[in-house]
């Protein structure tokens, strides 16, 4: 494993967790889509249906949604539900699920412990088709907003990762990000030449409505990549509506397969061919000219 700084606001962590090369042909990909709430237990049995469903399906690839294992009544209910990494029923079942079915698994994220003991990280873990963790992300961009009645501030009950993570796997070159950083294109353009960004999510009605698919397509557009977006998608316990529109997009922005509420799978396959004749055609992450953590700001007046 090596750690390089990259960038003023974060390191950038790679991993290589598969020797073997990228698989040829198109590639079966899920994103699942949930509506979570307060029981681990229900919220478990619901994802290991749905991921069922989209490896009967074909999938090799699955993706779950932010806070997939807990959506509490409130913010300090996943506080209370935190595991140790390595350690505790979550982190079990997506290790067996993954096992199981034989797949390689994106586990949204879920809450781990960290420094202070009123907080937690908001973690995406990755696992191989043997059950074996082989990545770890913290979410580094905290939600806030106070907009009418919303008022949302994730840092009153999570503290923020530092570290940008990227691994190659039998699929490519993978980017982790979680829902609000989607807001913040430098975190992928540190990223560096990814194949397929993921961004599980937990968007609010509001803010999805008006920005969800115009960033996630922003974000497959400028680099060229897949973009995997799962998401939460209706009413929880808790009062609270996430938007939804679950969507897999195409590296020219195109949108594969999408589910605009409720519980279930979208498809798509990646062609990796597919996305090298675009990179070739359009070599716009060759012409990169600005390293912005490096520039020198003039103001003129």
């Amino acid at each position: 494993m090596t750690d390089t700084t990259t960038s003023s606001f974060a390191k950038s962590k790679s991993r290589t967790a598969a020797k073997k090369p990228i698989q040829s042909g198109v590639i079966r990909v899920a994103a699942i889509q949930m509506a979570s709430g307060p029981n681990v237990a229900a919220n478990l049995a619901e994802a290991e249906r749905l991921i069922a469903g989209a490896a009967k399906q074909g999938a090799k690839l699955v993706a779950l949604p932010e806070y997939f294992a807990i959506m509490g009544l409130k913010d300090t209910d996943k506080v209370a539900a935190k595991e140790s990494e390595g350690k505790g029923p979550i982190q079990k079942f997506m290790s067996n699920i993954a096992k199981k079915h034989k797949i390689w698994l994106i586990g949204g994220s879920i809450p781990l412990t960290c420094d202070n003991p009123d907080k937690v990280r908001n973690s995406c873990l990755v696992y191989d088709d043997k059950g074996k963790q082989v990545a770890r992300y913290d979410k580094i961009h905290l939600f806030g907003l106070d907009l009418g009645a919303e008022h949302y501030q994730e840092e009153n009950t999570i503290e923020p990762g530092n570290e940008i993570v990227i691994l190659d796997t039998p699929f490519g070159r993978i980017g982790l990000s979680i829902c609000y950083d989607l807001r913040f294109p430098e975190l992928y353009r540190t990223m560096r030449d990814v194949d397929i960004i993921f961004v599980p999510s937990a968007f609010t009605a509001t803010t999805g409505k008006a920005h969800f698919e115009t960033l996630i397509r922003a974000r497959a557009i400028e680099n060229l990549a897949y973009v995997v977006a799962p998401a939460q998608g209706g009413y929880h316990l808790s009062g609270r509506e996430t938007h939804g529109d679950t969507m897999i997009v195409d590296p020219w922005g195109v949108v594969l397969d999408r589910l605009p509420r409720g519980s279930g799978i979208v498809m798509a396959g990646i062609n990796p061919d597919y996305q090298a004749s675009l990179r070739s055609s359009l070599p716009a992450l060759k012409h990169r000219t600005l390293d912005c953590s490096r520039l020198k700001i003039k103001s003129a007046t």
